[in-house]
Protein backbone atom coordinates (compact mmCIF):
# COMPACT_ATOMS: atom_id res chain seq x y z
CA UNK A 1 0.00 0.00 0.00
CA UNK A 2 1.55 3.24 -1.11
CA UNK A 3 1.10 6.64 0.15
CA UNK A 4 0.84 10.30 -1.51
CA UNK A 5 3.39 12.44 0.14
CA UNK A 6 4.16 16.31 -1.70
CA UNK A 7 2.88 14.69 -5.03
CA UNK A 8 5.31 11.96 -4.79
CA UNK A 9 4.28 7.98 -4.26
CA UNK A 10 6.00 6.19 -1.40
CA UNK A 11 6.38 2.71 -1.34
CA UNK A 12 6.16 0.59 2.33
CA UNK A 13 10.34 0.62 2.06
CA UNK A 14 10.65 4.12 1.01
CA UNK A 15 7.87 5.01 3.88
CA UNK A 16 9.76 2.99 6.66
CA UNK A 17 13.31 4.84 5.17
CA UNK A 18 11.55 8.28 5.61
CA UNK A 19 9.88 7.38 9.39
CA UNK A 20 13.56 6.41 10.48
CA UNK A 21 14.85 9.62 9.13
CA UNK A 22 12.65 11.42 10.80
CA UNK A 23 13.58 9.57 14.06
CA UNK A 24 16.82 10.24 13.77
CA UNK A 25 15.97 14.12 13.13
CA UNK A 26 13.60 14.16 16.30
CA UNK A 27 16.38 12.56 18.41
CA UNK A 28 19.27 14.83 17.01
CA UNK A 29 16.81 17.88 18.00
CA UNK A 30 16.64 16.36 21.52
CA UNK A 31 20.06 15.96 21.87
CA UNK A 32 20.59 19.29 20.51
CA UNK A 33 18.29 20.77 23.34
CA UNK A 34 20.64 18.66 26.18
CA UNK A 35 23.34 20.20 24.62
CA UNK A 36 22.26 23.10 24.76
CA UNK A 37 21.78 23.55 28.20
CA UNK A 38 25.32 22.50 28.84
CA UNK A 39 26.87 26.12 29.20
CA UNK A 40 30.99 25.54 29.87
CA UNK A 41 33.02 27.62 32.00
CA UNK A 42 36.49 27.98 31.99
CA UNK A 43 37.92 28.89 35.28
CA UNK A 44 41.23 30.48 35.39
CA UNK A 45 43.99 32.66 37.07
CA UNK A 46 47.34 33.25 38.65
CA UNK A 47 48.60 31.44 41.50
CA UNK A 48 46.23 32.55 44.56
CA UNK A 49 43.58 34.12 43.15
CA UNK A 50 40.90 32.25 44.73
CA UNK A 51 40.11 29.84 42.52
CA UNK A 52 39.81 26.67 44.35
CA UNK A 53 37.79 28.52 46.65
CA UNK A 54 35.29 29.61 44.25
CA UNK A 55 34.80 26.32 43.96
CA UNK A 56 34.33 25.44 47.59
CA UNK A 57 31.75 28.03 47.50
CA UNK A 58 29.76 26.40 44.85
CA UNK A 59 29.79 22.95 47.40
CA UNK A 60 28.63 24.96 49.71
CA UNK A 61 25.71 27.09 47.95
CA UNK A 62 24.35 24.50 45.34
CA UNK A 63 25.62 20.78 47.37
CA UNK A 64 24.18 21.36 50.91
CA UNK A 65 27.94 22.21 52.28
CA UNK A 66 30.23 20.22 53.13
CA UNK A 67 29.74 16.53 54.10
CA UNK A 68 31.10 14.49 57.39
CA UNK A 69 33.67 12.56 54.68
CA UNK A 70 34.91 16.17 53.44
CA UNK A 71 35.11 17.53 57.27
CA UNK A 72 37.09 14.10 57.88
CA UNK A 73 39.13 15.15 55.01
CA UNK A 74 39.92 18.90 55.73
CA UNK A 75 41.09 18.48 59.10
CA UNK A 76 44.66 17.55 58.77
CA UNK A 77 44.90 20.23 55.91
CA UNK A 78 43.66 23.09 58.63
CA UNK A 79 46.31 21.65 61.32
CA UNK A 80 49.19 21.77 58.40
CA UNK A 81 48.11 25.20 57.45
CA UNK A 82 48.18 26.29 60.90
CA UNK A 83 51.33 25.26 61.70
CA UNK A 84 52.85 26.30 58.40
CA UNK A 85 52.12 29.79 58.70
CA UNK A 86 53.43 30.30 62.12
CA UNK A 87 56.72 28.70 60.70
CA UNK A 88 56.29 31.82 58.05
CA UNK A 89 56.57 33.84 60.35
CA UNK A 90 59.55 32.28 62.68
CA UNK A 91 61.44 32.67 59.50
CA UNK A 92 60.77 35.91 58.61
CA UNK A 93 62.03 36.81 62.16
CA UNK A 94 65.37 35.75 60.79
CA UNK A 95 65.50 37.65 57.85
CA UNK A 96 64.11 40.50 59.28
CA UNK A 97 66.78 40.07 62.60
CA UNK A 98 64.02 40.82 65.05
CA UNK A 99 64.14 39.36 68.70
CA UNK A 100 61.50 37.67 70.35
CA UNK A 101 59.93 39.53 73.09
CA UNK A 102 60.32 36.12 76.07
CA UNK A 103 64.27 34.82 75.02
CA UNK A 104 62.38 31.29 75.63
CA UNK A 105 60.04 31.55 72.27
CA UNK A 106 63.33 30.54 70.51
CA UNK A 107 63.14 27.16 71.97
CA UNK A 108 59.28 27.26 70.99
CA UNK A 109 60.13 28.42 67.25
CA UNK A 110 62.61 25.64 67.42
CA UNK A 111 59.85 22.79 68.17
CA UNK A 112 57.56 24.17 65.39
CA UNK A 113 60.31 24.11 62.70
CA UNK A 114 60.93 20.68 63.64
CA UNK A 115 57.74 19.46 63.56
CA UNK A 116 57.36 20.87 59.79
CA UNK A 117 60.96 19.53 58.74
CA UNK A 118 59.80 15.94 59.86
CA UNK A 119 56.41 16.20 57.77
CA UNK A 120 54.27 16.20 60.91
CA UNK A 121 52.39 19.47 60.34
CA UNK A 122 49.30 17.48 59.73
CA UNK A 123 48.86 15.72 63.01
CA UNK A 124 46.68 17.03 65.75
CA UNK A 125 48.64 19.01 67.87
CA UNK A 126 50.20 17.60 71.51
CA UNK A 127 49.78 19.82 74.33
CA UNK A 128 53.15 20.40 74.77
CA UNK A 129 52.59 21.67 70.90
CA UNK A 130 49.96 23.69 71.41
CA UNK A 131 51.43 25.36 74.26
CA UNK A 132 54.43 26.54 72.24
CA UNK A 133 52.43 26.95 69.21
CA UNK A 134 50.30 29.87 71.49
CA UNK A 135 52.66 31.29 73.47
CA UNK A 136 54.47 32.18 69.77
CA UNK A 137 52.06 33.27 68.40
CA UNK A 138 51.30 36.03 71.21
CA UNK A 139 55.10 36.80 71.84
CA UNK A 140 55.59 40.77 71.19
CA UNK A 141 58.33 39.49 68.66
CA UNK A 142 56.50 37.52 66.49
CA UNK A 143 53.63 40.00 66.48
CA UNK A 144 56.02 42.64 64.96
CA UNK A 145 57.57 40.57 62.80
CA UNK A 146 54.32 39.63 61.62
CA UNK A 147 53.07 43.42 61.48
CA UNK A 148 56.06 44.25 59.22
CA UNK A 149 56.51 41.15 56.87
CA UNK A 150 53.60 41.59 55.74
CA UNK A 151 53.56 44.94 54.64
CA UNK A 152 56.84 43.85 52.62
CA UNK A 153 56.91 41.80 48.95
CA UNK A 154 59.94 40.33 49.77
CA UNK A 155 59.34 38.77 52.63
CA UNK A 156 58.30 34.75 52.62
CA UNK A 157 54.82 36.15 54.24
CA UNK A 158 52.36 35.77 51.56
CA UNK A 159 48.30 36.31 50.92
CA UNK A 160 47.16 32.44 52.63
CA UNK A 161 49.44 33.90 55.81
CA UNK A 162 47.21 36.77 56.37
CA UNK A 163 44.31 35.05 56.34
CA UNK A 164 45.38 31.78 58.41
CA UNK A 165 46.59 35.01 61.25
CA UNK A 166 42.59 35.45 60.74
CA UNK A 167 41.17 32.73 61.14
CA UNK A 168 43.79 30.05 62.12
CA UNK A 169 46.57 31.47 64.66
CA UNK A 170 43.52 33.60 66.75
CA UNK A 171 42.17 30.22 67.22
CA UNK A 172 44.68 27.98 68.19
CA UNK A 173 42.55 26.91 71.18
CA UNK A 174 39.71 25.85 69.33
CA UNK A 175 41.52 23.92 66.32
CA UNK A 176 43.52 22.66 69.22
CA UNK A 177 41.28 21.30 71.34
CA UNK A 178 40.43 17.49 71.06
CA UNK A 179 37.03 17.21 69.49
CA UNK A 180 37.98 19.84 66.82
CA UNK A 181 36.03 19.48 63.39
CA UNK A 182 36.26 22.53 60.87
CA UNK A 183 33.85 24.90 60.27
CA UNK A 184 32.86 26.12 56.88
CA UNK A 185 34.93 28.81 56.88
CA UNK A 186 37.68 26.91 57.98
CA UNK A 187 37.59 25.09 54.81
CA UNK A 188 37.12 27.79 52.83
CA UNK A 189 40.81 29.25 54.39
CA UNK A 190 42.63 26.27 53.66
CA UNK A 191 45.00 26.08 50.75
CA UNK A 192 46.39 22.82 49.42
CA UNK A 193 48.64 22.17 46.34
CA UNK A 194 46.23 20.62 43.79
CA UNK A 195 47.32 17.56 42.05
CA UNK A 196 45.41 15.46 38.77
CA UNK A 197 42.14 16.37 38.71
CA UNK A 198 39.29 17.64 41.36
CA UNK A 199 35.55 17.22 40.26
CA UNK A 200 32.27 18.94 41.52
CA UNK A 201 29.32 18.36 40.67
CA UNK A 202 25.92 20.51 41.17
CA UNK A 203 22.63 21.90 39.77
CA UNK A 204 21.68 25.55 39.56
CA UNK A 205 18.35 26.74 38.01
CA UNK A 206 18.28 23.28 35.98
CA UNK A 207 21.33 23.33 34.78
CA UNK A 208 24.07 20.70 35.89
CA UNK A 209 27.13 21.76 36.51
CA UNK A 210 30.35 19.89 36.52
CA UNK A 211 33.63 21.74 37.88
CA UNK A 212 36.77 20.20 37.31
CA UNK A 213 40.49 21.50 38.71
CA UNK A 214 42.52 20.89 36.54
CA UNK A 215 45.67 21.27 39.17
CA UNK A 216 47.92 19.04 37.78
CA UNK A 217 48.64 20.28 34.29
CA UNK A 218 52.06 21.58 34.09
CA UNK A 219 52.69 21.19 29.93
CA UNK A 220 52.77 24.32 27.67
CA UNK A 221 49.11 25.51 27.34
CA UNK A 222 49.17 25.92 23.56
CA UNK A 223 48.94 22.30 23.29
CA UNK A 224 45.93 22.00 25.60
CA UNK A 225 43.94 24.93 25.23
CA UNK A 226 42.21 24.47 22.14
CA UNK A 227 40.36 21.82 24.05
CA UNK A 228 38.37 24.11 25.32
CA UNK A 229 37.80 26.48 22.41
CA UNK A 230 33.71 25.89 22.60
CA UNK A 231 33.54 27.59 26.16
CA UNK A 232 30.30 29.78 26.75
CA UNK A 233 32.69 31.82 29.14
CA UNK A 234 36.06 32.42 30.93
CA UNK A 235 36.13 32.97 34.73
CA UNK A 236 39.09 34.66 35.01
CA UNK A 237 40.13 35.01 38.91
CA UNK A 238 42.69 38.36 40.07
CA UNK A 239 43.67 38.64 43.54
CA UNK A 240 43.31 42.65 44.32
CA UNK A 241 45.77 42.16 46.95
CA UNK A 242 48.39 40.73 44.80
CA UNK A 243 49.28 44.27 43.66
CA UNK A 244 51.99 44.48 45.76
CA UNK A 245 53.79 41.24 46.07
CA UNK A 246 55.91 39.53 44.11
CA UNK A 247 56.17 36.18 42.61
CA UNK A 248 59.30 34.06 43.52
CA UNK A 249 60.35 31.07 41.47
CA UNK A 250 59.17 28.39 43.39
CA UNK A 251 55.96 29.74 43.39
CA UNK A 252 55.74 29.53 39.54
CA UNK A 253 52.82 26.74 39.32
CA UNK A 254 50.76 25.77 36.89
CA UNK A 255 47.75 24.73 38.45
CA UNK A 256 35.45 18.96 31.04
CA UNK A 257 26.54 16.76 29.92
CA UNK A 258 22.14 19.08 31.44
CA UNK A 259 25.98 19.71 32.22
CA UNK A 260 27.58 22.93 32.74
CA UNK A 261 31.29 22.50 32.72
CA UNK A 262 34.13 24.73 34.80
CA UNK A 263 38.01 24.34 34.23
CA UNK A 264 40.03 25.51 36.58
CA UNK A 265 43.67 26.18 36.01
CA UNK A 266 46.20 28.01 37.98
CA UNK A 267 48.70 29.41 35.18
CA UNK A 268 51.81 31.58 35.00
CA UNK A 269 53.45 33.13 31.65
CA UNK A 270 57.03 33.92 33.75
CA UNK A 271 60.01 31.67 32.52
CA UNK A 272 61.25 29.87 35.32
CA UNK A 273 63.91 30.27 37.51
CA UNK A 274 64.39 33.91 37.31
CA UNK A 275 66.80 35.80 39.80
CA UNK A 276 63.93 38.64 39.81
CA UNK A 277 60.96 38.69 41.14
CA UNK A 278 57.70 39.37 39.58
CA UNK A 279 54.66 41.45 40.43
CA UNK A 280 52.01 39.58 40.89
CA UNK A 281 49.32 41.87 39.10
CA UNK A 282 51.40 42.47 36.30
CA UNK A 283 51.80 38.99 35.87
CA UNK A 284 48.21 37.92 36.15
CA UNK A 285 47.70 40.89 33.67
CA UNK A 286 49.62 39.55 31.30
CA UNK A 287 47.75 36.07 31.72
CA UNK A 288 44.84 37.79 30.91
CA UNK A 289 46.27 39.53 28.28
CA UNK A 290 47.01 36.13 26.84
CA UNK A 291 43.71 34.48 27.50
CA UNK A 292 41.29 37.02 26.81
CA UNK A 293 43.08 37.37 22.94
CA UNK A 294 43.85 33.69 22.22
CA UNK A 295 42.40 32.93 19.09
CA UNK A 296 40.61 30.08 20.30
CA UNK A 297 38.33 32.53 22.46
CA UNK A 298 37.16 34.99 19.79
CA UNK A 299 33.73 34.65 20.38
CA UNK A 300 33.77 33.97 24.01
CA UNK A 301 32.80 36.39 27.17
CA UNK A 302 34.86 36.83 30.18
CA UNK A 303 33.14 37.31 33.60
CA UNK A 304 36.01 39.12 35.44
CA UNK A 305 36.73 38.47 39.20
CA UNK A 306 38.56 41.02 40.90
CA UNK A 307 39.25 38.37 44.24
CA UNK A 308 39.91 39.75 47.98
CA UNK A 309 38.85 42.83 48.43
CA UNK A 310 38.98 42.59 52.13
CA UNK A 311 42.41 42.11 52.05
CA UNK A 312 43.19 45.20 49.35
CA UNK A 313 40.77 47.40 51.58
CA UNK A 314 42.78 47.21 54.44
CA UNK A 315 46.15 47.02 52.23
CA UNK A 316 45.58 50.31 50.30
CA UNK A 317 45.83 53.02 52.80
CA UNK A 318 49.20 51.62 53.82
CA UNK A 319 50.56 50.25 50.20
CA UNK A 320 50.64 52.66 47.61
CA UNK A 321 49.00 51.02 44.20
CA UNK A 322 51.62 53.09 42.24
CA UNK A 323 54.13 50.83 43.73
CA UNK A 324 52.57 48.06 40.90
CA UNK A 325 51.89 50.51 38.51
CA UNK A 326 54.49 53.44 38.73
CA UNK A 327 52.42 56.03 36.25
CA UNK A 328 48.79 55.91 38.65
CA UNK A 329 48.73 59.02 40.18
CA UNK A 330 45.52 58.95 41.73
CA UNK A 331 43.77 58.48 45.43
CA UNK A 332 45.20 55.23 47.44
CA UNK A 333 41.53 54.35 48.24
CA UNK A 334 39.61 51.56 47.77
CA UNK A 335 37.22 52.66 45.51
CA UNK A 336 39.47 54.44 42.86
CA UNK A 337 42.25 51.62 43.31
CA UNK A 338 39.59 49.23 42.17
CA UNK A 339 38.63 51.19 39.13
CA UNK A 340 42.00 52.02 37.92
CA UNK A 341 42.81 48.17 37.85
CA UNK A 342 39.49 47.46 36.78
CA UNK A 343 40.15 49.46 33.80
CA UNK A 344 43.60 47.83 33.45
CA UNK A 345 42.12 44.22 32.36
CA UNK A 346 39.32 45.72 30.35
CA UNK A 347 42.02 47.65 28.55
CA UNK A 348 43.63 44.49 27.44
CA UNK A 349 40.40 43.13 25.55
CA UNK A 350 41.63 43.59 21.72
CA UNK A 351 37.89 42.09 20.78
CA UNK A 352 35.17 44.69 20.11
CA UNK A 353 32.89 41.82 20.04
CA UNK A 354 34.20 40.19 23.22
CA UNK A 355 32.20 41.17 26.33
CA UNK A 356 34.00 41.33 29.89
CA UNK A 357 31.91 41.51 32.77
CA UNK A 358 33.50 42.81 35.93
CA UNK A 359 33.03 41.26 39.57
CA UNK A 360 34.39 42.81 42.81
CA UNK A 361 34.87 39.38 45.37
CA UNK A 362 35.64 38.12 48.41
CA UNK A 363 35.59 34.34 47.84
CA UNK A 364 35.62 33.52 51.43
CA UNK A 365 31.98 35.40 52.17
CA UNK A 366 29.39 32.66 50.88
CA UNK A 367 26.77 35.76 50.58
CA UNK A 368 28.82 37.66 48.31
CA UNK A 369 29.58 34.92 45.95
CA UNK A 370 26.14 33.84 45.79
CA UNK A 371 24.90 37.71 44.95
CA UNK A 372 27.50 37.56 42.04
CA UNK A 373 25.98 34.10 40.93
CA UNK A 374 22.59 35.13 41.08
CA UNK A 375 22.32 39.28 40.82
CA UNK A 376 23.22 38.95 36.75
CA UNK A 377 21.12 36.59 35.49
CA UNK A 378 20.64 38.78 32.28
CA UNK A 379 24.26 37.95 31.59
CA UNK A 380 23.69 34.20 32.29
CA UNK A 381 20.68 34.59 29.97
CA UNK A 382 22.82 36.14 27.19
CA UNK A 383 25.39 33.25 27.24
CA UNK A 384 22.37 30.41 27.77
CA UNK A 385 21.19 31.98 24.20
CA UNK A 386 24.43 32.12 22.60
CA UNK A 387 24.99 28.45 22.99
CA UNK A 388 21.27 27.72 21.66
CA UNK A 389 21.43 29.96 18.86
CA UNK A 390 24.75 28.94 17.53
CA UNK A 391 24.19 25.38 18.30
CA UNK A 392 25.26 22.78 15.43
CA UNK A 393 21.95 21.21 15.36
CA UNK A 394 20.09 24.31 15.19
CA UNK A 395 22.49 26.19 12.17
CA UNK A 396 19.40 26.96 10.28
CA UNK A 397 16.32 27.03 12.50
CA UNK A 398 14.66 29.98 13.54
CA UNK A 399 14.44 31.51 16.84
CA UNK A 400 11.51 33.34 18.35
CA UNK A 401 12.89 35.23 21.21
CA UNK A 402 9.96 36.68 23.93
CA UNK A 403 11.86 39.39 26.16
CA UNK A 404 9.13 39.03 28.70
CA UNK A 405 8.35 40.68 32.05
CA UNK A 406 7.99 44.18 30.26
CA UNK A 407 5.84 45.70 32.73
CA UNK A 408 8.47 45.05 35.39
CA UNK A 409 11.05 45.83 33.27
CA UNK A 410 9.08 49.48 32.79
CA UNK A 411 9.19 50.24 36.62
CA UNK A 412 12.37 48.94 37.54
CA UNK A 413 14.27 51.00 34.73
CA UNK A 414 13.40 54.39 35.96
CA UNK A 415 15.03 53.49 40.17
CA UNK A 416 17.99 51.04 38.50
CA UNK A 417 20.26 52.14 35.95
CA UNK A 418 20.65 49.52 32.58
CA UNK A 419 24.57 50.69 33.11
CA UNK A 420 24.70 47.73 36.39
CA UNK A 421 24.20 45.19 33.66
CA UNK A 422 25.81 46.66 30.91
CA UNK A 423 28.60 49.05 32.31
CA UNK A 424 28.74 50.29 28.58
CA UNK A 425 25.81 51.65 28.09
CA UNK A 426 25.52 55.72 28.27
CA UNK A 427 21.61 55.82 27.10
CA UNK A 428 18.77 57.12 28.58
CA UNK A 429 17.47 54.79 31.44
CA UNK A 430 13.99 54.65 29.63
CA UNK A 431 12.04 51.63 28.29
CA UNK A 432 11.96 52.30 24.64
CA UNK A 433 15.89 52.85 24.54
CA UNK A 434 16.71 50.24 26.99
CA UNK A 435 14.97 47.74 25.68
CA UNK A 436 15.95 48.16 22.60
CA UNK A 437 19.75 48.23 23.62
CA UNK A 438 19.20 44.63 25.36
CA UNK A 439 17.45 43.62 22.04
CA UNK A 440 20.65 44.38 20.00
CA UNK A 441 22.52 42.30 22.94
CA UNK A 442 20.67 39.38 22.26
CA UNK A 443 20.46 39.24 18.38
CA UNK A 444 24.21 39.88 18.26
CA UNK A 445 25.15 36.89 19.57
CA UNK A 446 23.73 35.59 16.28
CA UNK A 447 27.00 34.51 13.90
CA UNK A 448 24.99 32.61 11.49
CA UNK A 449 23.53 34.73 8.31
CA UNK A 450 20.59 32.16 7.58
CA UNK A 451 18.80 32.44 11.07
CA UNK A 452 15.93 34.52 11.91
CA UNK A 453 15.90 35.73 14.79
CA UNK A 454 11.86 37.04 15.47
CA UNK A 455 11.50 39.01 19.06
CA UNK A 456 8.66 39.94 20.66
CA UNK A 457 8.09 42.11 24.02
CA UNK A 458 5.57 40.29 26.46
CA UNK A 459 3.90 40.37 29.90
CA UNK A 460 3.33 36.51 30.42
CA UNK A 461 0.48 37.11 32.81
CA UNK A 462 -1.19 39.63 30.05
CA UNK A 463 -3.60 37.33 28.27
CA UNK A 464 -4.23 39.81 25.30
CA UNK A 465 -0.70 40.38 24.77
CA UNK A 466 0.15 36.94 24.55
CA UNK A 467 -2.68 36.26 22.19
CA UNK A 468 -1.17 38.86 19.67
CA UNK A 469 2.36 37.83 19.79
CA UNK A 470 1.04 33.85 19.24
CA UNK A 471 -0.70 35.32 16.50
CA UNK A 472 2.66 36.71 15.12
CA UNK A 473 4.02 33.32 15.43
CA UNK A 474 2.09 31.33 13.81
CA UNK A 475 2.41 32.96 10.62
CA UNK A 476 6.48 32.98 11.56
CA UNK A 477 5.90 29.09 11.25
CA UNK A 478 3.24 28.71 8.64
CA UNK A 479 5.84 31.05 6.19
CA UNK A 480 8.96 28.91 7.53
CA UNK A 481 7.45 25.75 6.41
CA UNK A 482 6.10 27.27 3.22
CA UNK A 483 9.49 28.35 2.81
CA UNK A 484 11.23 24.71 3.17
CA UNK A 485 9.09 23.72 0.47
CA UNK A 486 10.21 26.33 -2.00
CA UNK A 487 6.71 28.05 -2.15
CA UNK A 488 7.51 30.79 0.27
Amino acid sequence: MCSLTMGCTLSAEERAALDRSKAIEKNLKEDGVTMAKDVKLLLLGAGESGKSTIVKQMKIIHEDGFSGDDVKQYKPVVYSNTIQSLAAIVRAMDTLGLEYGDKERKADAKMVCDVVTRMEDTEPYSAELLGAMMRLWSDSGNQECFSRARESEFLPINNHVCLCVCSYLDSLDRIGAPDYQPTEQDILRTRVKTTGIVETHFTFKNLHFRLFDVGGQRSERKKWIHCFEDVTAIIFCVALSGYDQVLHEDETTVRTDGHVYIFSFTLSLSPCPTDTPINRMHESLKLFDSICNNKWFNETSIILFLNKKDLFERKISKSPLSICFPEYTGPDTYLEGIDYIKCQYESKNKSPSKEVYAHVTCATDTNNIQFVFDANRMHESLMLFDSICNNKFFIDTSIILFLNKKDLFLEKIKKSALSICFPEYTGPNTYDDAAAYIQAQFESKNRSPNKEIYCHMTCATDTGNIQVVFDAVTDIIIANNLRGCGLY
